[in-house]
């Protein structure tokens, strides 16, 4: 009978055997070191600053910009909201999600 080798766990970026040697674990995956990178800046990340959606891994600022609330700028008044929809990051949905904004008419 021949030796059959154990089928380890896969890389959720590439699909290719992840070693332990090698292997990082975020959102109930493990990855290889080098496919351990957000999606969108491709910037390496470590435990504190990986952030997991739909099996894919961004940076903390990359993940607040394609999935945080929108219309929101950097201040705190109606002169600052926008009506950006993130099409540049991949949001392709025309519905706006206003997350805890109330809207008074």
């Amino acid at each position: 009978m021949p030796f059959v080798a154990p089928e380890g766990p896969k890389c959720g970026k590439c699909g290719k055997s992840v070693y332990t040697a090698e292997e990082r674990v975020a959102g109930g995956a493990k990855w290889h070191k080098f496919c351990f990178k957000c999606d969108l800046c491709n910037k390496m990340l470590d435990s504190v600053n990986v952030a997991e959606h739909d099996g894919h891994l961004y940076c903390k600022v990359c993940y607040g910009r394609k999935h945080g609330p929108k219309g929101y700028g950097f201040g705190m008044g109606a002169g600052t909201l926008s009506m950006d929809m993130g099409a540049q990051f991949g949001n392709n949905s025309t519905a706006m999600r206003y997350g805890s904004l109330l809207c008074l008419v």
